[in-house]
């Protein structure tokens, strides 16, 4: 609850140059200046704190005192939150929620992911961790994404979905009585690259409507927002998403 933008973003001190014993400020990177981030229970950080990680996440870079500072190539940052404990916490704006691109729930694991890691966690062996890719494998990886293809038909699709979580101009039913908020053009943008990722990884070069529709859910639940009727019926986001993809034709 105590933490300062400053304590993410970073921050000037104050150096001497013992030759010449001029005094200068130099800029001291914070946290965020890695490649890899994770913001462990974001929801516990103060909205001022909050707000510090927008431009980051955005445009890839720091501003302090009126200087840019460019972040590390390829930048992820991943947040976790406690669906569960209320007190103490501070709901993230919606402009923040929009800057993630997945909205990934993880429940309970199943019996076999449980028993494996109660083996791996409760013996003498130890985990090795190997590198896999490096930085400039992930960035290739990047602009490939954006080389699979994807059809006229489905590009339609997608639009026609994000307009559908619009309140005002939505003709799904769902919408129309629990929507309070819609999403923006981003999540089609990130629809779409989620759906040419996961073609990707199946050996793909071509994103299907399977794909689209398995990323949806992921990507749309934190950018549809419901009104308290909804709330009171105890309806969600993901009931939203599946009256979407079953209302809107391809």
């Amino acid at each position: 609850p105590d933490l300062m933008p400053t304590d993410i973003l970073g921050t000037e001190v104050l150096e001497e140059d013992h030759g010449t014993g001029r005094r200068s400020f130099k800029f001291n990177p914070g946290p965020i200046f890695a490649s890899l981030v994770l913001a462990d229970e974001i929801n516990r950080t103060p909205p001022k704190t909050q707000a510090a990680l927008l431009e980051a996440m955005q445009e890839g870079h720091v501003t302090y005192a009126g200087q840019e500072h460019a972040l590390p190539r390829p930048f992820f940052l991943l947040a976790t939150q406690n669906p569960i404990e209320q007190s103490g916490t501070y709901p993230l704006p919606e402009a923040q929620l929009d800057r993630f691109l997945l909205y990934v729930r993880i429940g309970y694991p199943t019996e076999q992911e449980e028993l494996a890691v109660l083996s791996g966690t409760t013996g003498t062996a130890r985990a090795e961790v190997r590198p896999q890719l490096t930085g400039e494998d992930i960035r290739q990886l990047q602009q490939l994404v954006r080389q699979v293809s994807l059809s006229a038909e489905l590009l339609s699709f997608v639009t026609r979905l994000v307009r559908a979580t619009r309140p005002a101009t939505s003709e799904v039913k769902f919408i129309q009585e629990y929507g309070r908020w819609g999403a923006g053009p981003r999540a089609g943008q990130a629809l779409i690259l989620c759906a040419k990722a996961r073609a990707l990884l199946q050996g793909r070069f071509a994103a299907t409507l399977d794909d689209i529709r398995a990323l949806a859910p992921p990507v749309l639940r934190h950018r549809v927002l419901l009104n308290f009727n909804a709330e009171a019926e105890n309806l969600t986001p993901d009931d939203a998403v599946a009256a979407l993809l079953k209302a809107v034709a391809v």
